[in-house]
């Protein structure tokens, strides 16, 4: 498993993977020395870059995480919400067939190793608050400002 960190707007970001696609994506609170960036996440690392740029509204990567079927399942369901748009913790188990499971959906929604990729960040209380988040709710507040349709611009 190769390992690179990099540098974003809201701190140093690690990341894990190889051949197989990208593994983790995880936020540190602690400084991490920026060094070369293995083949196998280049394009992962472009891709960020471009992301915090305001150039990338989607990522385009092999994605390899470890986790049960039904945190997959829930972490397949965070890749359909849009950039910009944000679902209630409600919402997204009612989208995944139970309603009753809203704890176990939060539970997996935690459990995202693949920050910002897989956009854990665009989940909220059902009243729009902002609710736990692993990063740290400073950072779910700035990328949920980041990805603001008010920043967005028309390109035709």
């Amino acid at each position: 498993m190769e390992v690179t960190y990099i540098q974003t707007p809201i701190g140093v970001a690690e990341l894990k993977g190889d051949k197989n696609g990208l593994a983790s994506v995880t936020v540190l609170n602690n400084k991490k020395p920026i060094g070369t960036i293995p083949t196998e996440l280049k394009e992962a690392a472009e891709q960020f870059q471009q992301y915090f740029n305001g150039n990338r509204t989607v990522f385009n990567l092999k994605l390899n995480p470890s986790g049960t079927d039904f945190q997959k399942k829930v972490w397949n369901a965070l890749l359909e919400i849009p950039f910009g748009k944000t679902i209630s913790y409600l919402e997204l188990s009612k989208q995944l067939g139970d309603v009753k499971a809203i704890r176990a959906v939060a539970s997996a929604n935690g459990k995202n190793p693949l920050w910002i990729v897989v956009p854990c960040h665009r989940v909220i209380g059902t009243n729009g608050d902002l609710t736990g988040y692993a990063g740290g709710l400073h950072r779910k507040k700035w990328l949920l400002e980041h990805e603001s349709p008010a920043k967005q611009t028309t390109l035709f």
